[in-house]
């Protein structure tokens, strides 16, 4: 069944693995690794389209749902446990889950991929709803777990998206779009933790990110939606508000420290000149973008930014 899978597929380049000296091992991962970018490269279209599905429903309240089982699975718990720390997201905005349950991330649960109802009642335990958004992680592309949930997005309107490394796979008729970089074989034959989960990782952090950047958690590169709580994250947060205002250390703490640590908050004041609170309201009005705050205010000085 799973014989015309091209993630099951052996590997020329490697069938002599077991026989390499550790260098020319090492040399040959990285070199089937160096194909990897490329794979996801190709799928830039659709990757965007997603991206862009995804923002829209974020912004109307919904939720971005992973859900895989496997390496699948805990690359998507991975990801959306990275969006809190890196962007400040609400954590009920992000979120992963993975066949079997909290204790499949280290220790796998036998059968649990194979049972698409499962899905359904993972999804619906998190009370799915037609303004969320799914990706189905499957890099074989017929998980029944996978399949399974996907299918009962559907029946709820939820948008569904498909992530997989074989083309023309199953999961392509349950979803309403699919991304499917292909690796092609493993070094080590069906080791789908190697260039497909590379591949996996990849599509993920350039969803998350994407669509976080189309949320206004940035300003040009900067990791502008942080609030300093701690001594390391104000340090960082300094650092921050020194790129994007050119005050000195002094002036940009003494500005953090007027607007509670809000680096957002604070480069609109820099800006504006005003307060810190009505600063926070040009940010409400501008949906949490901090250039849109900035350019809306009427004032000559937004034209810092």
């Amino acid at each position: 069944m799973l014989d015309h899978l091209t993630t099951e597929a052996s590997n020329p380049a490697s069938e002599d693995l077991d026989e390499l000296s550790t260098l020319d091992l090492v040399n040959l991962i990285n070199g089937q690794d160096a194909g990897v970018a490329i794979a996801v490269g190709q799928q830039s279209v659709q990757i965007a389209a997603a991206i862009d599905a995804i923002s829209s429903r974020l912004l109307e309240s919904g939720r971005l749902i992973y859900f895989g089982a496997g390496t699948s699975g805990r690359l998507g718990v991975l990801d959306a446990a990275d969006c809190p720390p890196t962007f400040s997201s609400d954590p009920n905005k992000v979120i992963g889950l993975i066949a079997g349950g909290p204790s499949a991330m280290t220790t796998a649960v036998e059968g649990a991929e194979d049972n698409p109802e499962l899905g359904a009642k993972d999804l619906h335990a998190i009370g799915l709803s037609s303004k969320d958004v799914v990706v189905g992680i499957a890099t074989s592309g017929r998980t029944p777990y996978v399949i399974g949930g996907l299918d009962y997005a559907r029946k709820l309107g939820t948008y569904a998206i498909g992530l997989t490394c074989n083309e023309n796979s199953e999961l392509q008729s349950h979803c309403d779009l699919v991304i499917a970089p292909v690796v092609g074989p493993e070094i080590i034959s069906g080791s789908t933790r190697m260039k497909a989960g590379t591949a996996t990782k990849m599509v993920l952090n350039m969803l998350s990110t994407g669509a976080m950047i189309r949320q206004g958690k940035t300003f040009g590169n900067l990791m502008v939606d942080l609030r300093a709580t701690n001594s390391k994250l104000h340090a960082r947060a300094k650092r921050i508000v020194k790129a994007a205002t050119k005050l000195s250390d002094d002036a940009a703490s003494r500005l953090l420290v007027e607007c509670s640590g809000e680096v957002k908050t604070a480069i609109v004041v820099h800006q504006t000149g005003e307060t810190a609170e009505q600063a926070r309201k040009l940010l409400s009005d501008a949906n949490g973008h901090l250039r849109q705050a900035i350019m809306r205010f009427p004032g000559e000085s937004n034209r810092k930014c």
